[in-house]
């Protein structure tokens, strides 16, 4: 399946025209030697170069190429953009920001032209927003140069997050025909990134890898300059207060309080921990307007440095301390964001935290109320008890590809085939709603959550959110291992696929006994939920399998899912049991029966595999 993406990409690719690069010809550049012309003029002179010139200038240009290439992360574009991190350099320059964004402009204008029945169209328009990081000045410069390069007319929203800026292509009167987020989400100061959307939400995997080849070929076909002169300098708006109100009038109209229907939150105190991203909107502009007291929230003032803890829902100091002002300030609900808020976790009112598993169960009770039956898209890293606690409520749970794009168009696709699926989460904390655009936005989640909360207390329930997951039970035992891959790193993909597609292999020909192939039947998903079996399957933009085992006496003992990381050079595992000793137990299978068996040692460092087989500890 790779192969033939990859063949489809170079089809597609082989017929884009590129102008400005002279397909059939070598690109030069400065080799750091020098060659002389005794003759009167170089400008006679045919251009003559050795078959040694012409290779050592192909290994250049893939070189150039490869820079560009490497930043693509799955839908999004990341990459170190400050120096401080050990063994990295910077790589996500202006000169490359410049390059991806005029190649996301162009395409933009392509595709609206093949929309317009006369084919041509005029001031498209992109905005663009950022999270506080300390490198997005220079690197928002660059994007406005490349959007200028590509024809756009550019807005700049400033400070922002990556809900809102996909917002800005629906919400009157601004409805953009695209938006860039500059972020790179809970990663630290020294990284930044793209998200890039269209009116149709974010871009998949392939297009992203179609824009960044486009942009590698910009970039080793110039002198690497950001352009200074602006022909279309950005126009500044603020589009966050739009966004704001649209948040709180979705709880205005949803939870129509019978009293006061423009503060529904009086009576309620809210904790928000923005971890200094860009959440902090969320208390000033929406919770403090509609009569919550927000006293207690903390780091709320955007820091490009992050100086307390990682924004992110995961984080167990984040968590912990709004467990903390949570239960200080007797709260009803603690919020956790990420740095762009496309995530969230909650705190419920007796200390709680509530992400991962929990915050899928909890929006699934919200959900299923709503539209019973629904079915409800996850990643296939969720537990067991999960899928137990939806199937119970009569709800249907699918199974799915790690990472998010991934289990949002999961969701869609299934709303197309004809199976209503109004919710698709992720458990890393993003998720996305059919009712909201399919868009992952924890501010949306979190509106969700409190809309439920008032309408609890309204009709007399004394219980806070908690309880609507009080019956969820938690795995036994959970771990996740490494396995770095043994190759130099332009390699290291091929040989992480061979690894996962060898496991799978040894699974579907009972070499692991007990080991089977997990899948989910109805959604259409089979072979560990990876492979689609209905007529448009998805592209794999990473390999992975989920495997359920049993013991020797068939009964349920766990699962075990293997996955490519499109982040690093590296095959994450993870392991999940209700059986005590039943992650080591499969740790040892993993390790005896496929990874020593197979060979894959060799192509793979096995040592957190090892030592956790040995001693059940990471």
């Amino acid at each position: 399946m790779a192969s033939t993406q990859s063949q489809s990409l170079q089809g597609l690719i082989s017929k884009t025209n590129f102008p400005s690069l002279p397909i059939n010809k070598p690109i030069l550049h400065n080799t750091n030697f020098k060659i002389s012309f005794p003759f009167p003029s170089r400008k006679s002179l045919p251009r003559v170069e050795s078959s040694s010139t012409v290779k050592y200038n192909e290994v250049v240009v893939d070189e150039e190429m490869d820079k560009i290439r490497r930043l693509q992360n799955g839908s999004d574009v990341r990459g170190v953009a400050l120096e401080g991190e050990k063994g990295r350099t910077v790589d996500l320059t202006p000169p490359a920001v410049e390059a991806i964004a005029e190649s996301f402009g162009e395409w933009v204008v392509e595709r609206l032209e093949k929309e317009k029945t006369n084919g041509s169209v005029e001031n498209v328009r992109v905005s663009l927003g950022r999270d506080p990081r300390i490198s997005g000045a220079s690197l928002s410069a660059a994007v406005f140069a490349g959007l200028a390069r590509a024809g756009c007319l550019a807005f700049d929203m400033g400070l922002a997050t990556t809900p809102a800026c996909f917002m800005s292509t629906l919400l009157p009167p601004f409805m953009y025909d695209a938006s860039i987020m500059m972020t790179a989400s809970h990663l630290p100061y020294t990284r930044n990134g793209l998200k890039l959307f269209t009116k149709k939400g974010g871009l998949t995997s392939l297009d992203v890898e179609e824009i960044c080849y486009r942009a590698a070929r910009k970039y080793a076909n110039r002198l690497a300059k950001v352009s200074t002169a602006l022909r279309n300098p950005p126009k500044r708006v603020d589009f966050m207060s739009t966004y704001a109100k649209h948040l709180r009038d979705i709880i205005k109209e949803r939870v129509n309080h019978p009293l006061h229907y423009d503060t529904p939150l009086q009576g309620f105190q809210i904790i928000v921990n923005a971890g200094n991203g860009s959440g902090g909107f969320f208390t000033y502009d929406v919770l403090d307007r509609l009569g919550a007291d927000t006293f207690g929230s903390l780091h709320l003032n955007p820091d490009g440095m992050f100086p307390n803890h990682i924004p992110n829902p995961e984080d167990k100091t984040a968590m912990a301390l709004t467990r903390a002002a949570v239960l200080e300030n007797k709260a009803d609900l603690g919020i956790v964001f990420d740095t762009d808020v496309d995530r969230s976790g909650v705190v419920d009112s007796s200390g709680n935290p509530i992400n991962g598993d929990k915050l899928i169960a909890l929006m699934s009770a919200i959900v299923l109320k709503e539209h019973p039956g629904t079915t409800i898209v996850t990643d296939a890293r969720t537990s067991m008890a999960l899928t137990r606690f939806i199937t119970d409520r009569g709800g249907q749970h699918c199974l799915y590809r790690v990472g998010y794009r991934n289990v949002i168009d999961k969701g869609v696709q299934l709303n197309k085939d004809g199976m209503e699926t109004h919710l698709m989460m992720e458990i890393t904390g993003h998720g996305a709603l059919k009712e909201n655009h399919f868009l992952d936005d924890g501010a949306y989640m979190v509106v969700k959550i409190i809309i439920e909360m008032v309408r609890m207390k309204l009709e007399g329930s004394g219980d806070g959110i908690g309880s609507l997951i009080k019956d969820l039970e938690g795995p036994l035992e959970s771990a996740e291992l490494r396995m770095n891959v043994i190759s130099e790193p332009r390699f290291a993909k091929a040989k992480a696929i061979e690894a996962i597609e060898t496991f799978r292999n040894y699974v579907e020909e009972g070499q692991l006994p007990g080991w089977d192939l997990d899948s989910c039947g109805e959604c259409w998903v089979s072979d560990g939920c990876l492979v689609d079996t209905n007529d448009t399957p998805a592209a794999v933009d990473a390999h992975m399998y989920r495997a359920k085992v049993s013991d020797k006496d068939n009964a349920e003992l766990g699962w075990v899912h293997l996955r490519q990381s499109i982040h690093n050079p590296n095959i994450a595992v993870n392991l999940q049991s209700n059986v005590p000793g039943g992650c080591q137990l499969m740790s040892r299978d993993l390790r005896d029966k496929f990874l020593l068996a197979s060979g894959m040692d060799r192509i793979l460092d096995i040592s957190q595999i090892d030592k956790y087989a040995r001693s059940g500890s990471v």
